[in-house]
């Protein structure tokens, strides 16, 4: 039985020694050389006595960036992404949370860690892969290491104003991958682009089946999401046959005509989630590419990942949202009514995940675990934790999971969750706001910001820059002399969203 998520690299290296498993387009890591560089810098960590301990990875989306990762859990430790655009306060906060033993860095990294406030170690990721490796060290590691140890500590918005770590284990992540692969047919010969940020748990959908399969990776720089035109030639330059990206991306070369004049002509395996994909630009996709496979992505990170997958093995009916399909296998998905019973087929209840998908809870976060991750509310004759998503959703007449919206205000927006209590609780903080409060728009995919007080809406502007990041930002802001209330004192975002309207 696997236990151990190397495991997959410990395959492929020696089968595939030369073949290219990162790339972003100029750089690149073989499978021996990537293999190399994460024992190299696990050997380092392992030598300083670092084990089970967390480790910070400030550095830029490049193919070493992934090895760093590989190489603090060859250690025994545990990575926690950071980006290197997010503001230093953000930083500093996810920082004073994880309390890791050190952070790696590469020379832009380098630059931002030495402004932060940490008492670790900084270690330069280029030192650290020129290390000698140490198969004995390793080795003592792996005889003691098991499925349920913890990868990776991934950081999500929070409703509070501090921010929420995610901690997910080798058991969770390989149950993942095996069933993402099955669904979605990958193999030694996908060749994936992949679009989002490397510090939170989406890259995993192309990260890991590379070292699984020996397929290869192509990490898109952030630059040609700006330019849609340059981004489909690197598609096709690189002949990309399989994304896994948020539905913005995807819209985003659809809505500029590029589907027509430069379509990305390799491609033959589509996935998309995160957010709900507008029928009108589903059916250009789709006409766009007859023969490709097509799959809505559902899952929440907390459930490490994506937990339910919708071929699209039938044409949509006029109206219709594209479905959320059914669980992974090994996966257990419940609708549950807000008096804690199991709702009927074409009834709304809340999401809630159960089974090996579920991640290990908030990092040093107890209280915000117990809220989240409960009790199964459908037996209690023993202890079973179960993942409240928050996340609404009903059954259709096929059978098939059709999301509606999310139960608070948490939302998804350019592929990332974000809470939007945390945007309201920046602003607050800016001198002049008395109150504030942030909606979505999901129609437009803006999000808004209503605020009273004395401040200027260029000087709030400038504090949320300083605070967020860019993923974050409001779209607008709006100032008024007052936010509207309930009768009970609250705000009232009824009356709010009709301003929107």
């Amino acid at each position: 039985m696997q236990t151990n998520i190397l495991e997959y690299l410990e395959a492929t290296a020696p089968r595939l020694p030369d073949k290219i498993a990162y790339s972003d387009g100029t750089d690149h890591l073989t499978f021996s050389e990537l293999s190399h560089h994460a024992r190299a810098l696990g050997s380092a960590l392992a030598e300083k006595g670092y084990y089970r301990r967390p480790i910070a990875v400030l550095m830029k989306k490049h193919p070493s960036t992934v090895a760093a990762f590989y190489g603090c859990v060859y250690a025994g430790c545990f990575y926690v992404p950071l980006d290197i655009e997010m503001p230093i306060s953000r930083i500093e906060l996810i920082l004073e949370n994880a309390q890791p033993a050190a952070i790696i860095t590469d020379k832009k990294g380098s630059a931002i860690a030495e402004n932060l406030h940490f008492d670790g170690e900084i270690l330069s990721g280029e030192t650290l892969f020129e290390n000698e490796i140490n198969d004995a060290a390793l080795q003592t590691i792996r005889a003691k290491q098991i499925d349920t140890d913890p990868i990776y500590i991934v950081f999500t918005s929070g409703s509070t104003g501090i921010p929420k770590g995610v901690v997910a284990c080798h058991r969770s992540v390989i149950d993942y991958i095996e069933n993402l692969s099955e669904e979605l047919g990958f193999s030694e010969e996908s060749i994936f682009a992949n679009q989002t940020p490397l510090f939170f748990d989406a890259p995993l959908k192309e990260l890991m089946p590379v070292i699984k399969f020996g397929a290869t990776a192509y990490l898109v720089p952030k630059k040609y999401f700006a330019f849609p035109m340059s981004l489909c030639d690197f598609l096709n330059k690189h002949k990309i046959n399989t994304v896994c990206w948020v539905v913005s991306a995807l819209t985003m070369i659809s809505g500029m005509g590029l589907l027509e004049k430069n379509p990305p002509k390799y491609l033959t395996t589509i996935a998309f989630g995160s957010e709900v994909f507008p029928p009108s630009q589903y059916a250009m996709w789709r006409k766009a590419f007859p023969n490709a496979k097509f799959f809505n992505l559902y899952g929440p990170t907390e459930a490490t990942g994506m937990s339910c997958v919708w071929p699209a093995t039938r044409e949509l009916e006029e109206g219709e949202s594209v479905p959320i399909g059914h669980p992974f296998r090994n996966t257990d998905l419940m609708l549950i009514r807000e008096d804690g019973t199991e709702a009927e087929e074409g009834e709304i209840g809340e999401i809630y995940l159960r089974g090996t998908c579920v991640t290990m809870g908030y990092y040093n976060d107890p209280a915000r675990t117990d809220e989240a991750f409960v009790q199964n509310p459908l037996q209690n004759a023993y202890p079973e934790r179960v993942y409240r998503t928050g996340d609404l959703a009903y059954r259709n007449a096929r059978g098939e999971l059709v999301f509606v919206c999310r139960r608070d205000a948490q939302i998804k927006h350019m592929g990332h969750r974000i809470e939007l209590g945390e945007i309201e609780a920046a602003a607050q903080k800016c001198e002049g706001v008395s109150r504030a409060c942030c909606l979505y728009d999901p129609i437009t995919s803006r999000i808004k910001l209503f605020y009273a007080g004395e401040t200027e809406k260029e000087v709030l502007t400038a504090y949320l820059r300083e605070h967020l990041p860019k993923y974050m930002m409001p779209a607008a802001l709006c100032h008024l002399p007052v936010l509207p209330l309930t009768p009970n004192g609250k705000i009232d975002r009824r009356a709010l969203a009709e301003i929107i309207l």
